[in-house]
């Protein structure tokens, strides 16, 4: 059964979407079979896979509404960058109004990703910046929680808030959640703040936070207004090598887990 990793930070502009469509490109790439759902009403990690949010036939909001299995909204990302996505656009704005009336509405997405979860190695689940209704249903389909962030002031405020809710989920959904990782994005080693930052990380969730940085990178903010994640658009980049560096980095750590489960 596949690994369903939640990507989220209720902050904005922290690379939730970059990681999302980035991480999901570079497994695919080690011959993974990898599954992005779009849960954030923008459609960025959409788009940014090639994917026209405007020309959907379905999306995740006909998903987590009922109207429509995973199976028939499915599509594969543009060109060669090897994943899936269930795509998503405006329409999932009013899904959360329409989920308040609605009965079991944490746990609609964890039901819909049962029938597919075989399938895939690995489920990605962009969120919105928010801690709403979306965000909770995919906390609840979650396994692990992966928090991209920046090592800025005010991260580690909204990092306690989101570590809080991540809290509630697992006692009152989901048991067995946990932190996938910790991923220091926009990285700039010259930055003391961001040294002190990392120190700070370090010290409170020690083996959790990634050795991997993503770094500033140029290509790395071009590639989403073509539709391709860095690595089709720019395999070279510092970006898509980060990304690479950081798939390697998530599967050793889980082969390390089963060696430690034997």
């Amino acid at each position: 059964m596949g690994r369903i990793v939640a990507v989220c930070n209720q902050k904005g502009g922290v690379g939730k979407t970059t990681t999302s469509i980035n991480l999901s490109a570079s497994l695919a790439a080690t011959h993974r079979r990898v599954l992005m759902v779009d849960l954030d009403p923008q459609g960025n990690a959409t788009m940014g896979s090639g994917v026209d949010k405007n020309d959907l036939t379905f999306s995740s909001y006909d998903v987590l509404l009922g109207t429509q299995s995973v199976e028939s909204v499915i599509v594969p990302a543009g060109g060669d960058a090897g994943y899936d996505v269930v795509p998503s656009n405006g329409d999932l704005t009013a899904a959360e109004v329409e989920l308040l009336t609605t009965q079991q509405r944490e746990s609609r997405l964890r039901v819909a990703l049962q029938s597919v979860a075989d399938r895939y190695d690995y489920i990605f689940i962009d969120c919105p910046p928010s801690l709403n209704m979306l965000t909770i249903n995919a906390m609840v389909a979650a396994n692990t929680v992966m928090i991209p962030m920046q090592c800025e002031y005010y991260a580690l405020e909204g990092l306690s808030a989101l570590v809080d809710t991540i809290d509630r989920v697992r006692r009152t959904f989901n048991p067995g959640l946990k932190v996938e990782g910790l991923l220091r994005t926009m990285f700039d080693p010259r930055n003391n703040l961001a040294n002190e930052v990392t120190a700070q990380l370090d010290s409170y969730f020690g083996e959790k936070v990634y050795r991997t940085v993503i770094p500033r990178n140029v290509r790395l903010a071009e590639a989403p207004s073509f539709g391709q994640p860095v690595l089709i658009y720019d395999k070279m980049s510092r970006g898509a090598q980060a990304y690479l560096a950081l798939a390697g980095e998530m599967l050793r750590r889980e082969e390390a887990g089963r060696l430690a489960a034997v």
